[in-house]
């Protein structure tokens, strides 16, 4: 395997890879489960008990 066909198979599977690491975040943000987590950790700045 030379150079240029690595470069080739890194620039198409590599737009791949990020490309499902980015839905995979992207489930992960918006899946209903993890709503009450992302609420509970957006009001922790604004909680006064805390600090």
């Amino acid at each position: 395997m030379d150079y240029h066909a690595f470069a080739e198979f890194a620039r198409s599977w590599g737009v791949v890879y990020l490309m499902v690491l980015f839905l995979a975040g992207c489930a992960y943000a918006f899946w209903p489960r993890n709503q009450a987590k992302f609420d509970r950790a957006a009001r922790m700045p604004l909680d006064e008990d805390q600090g």
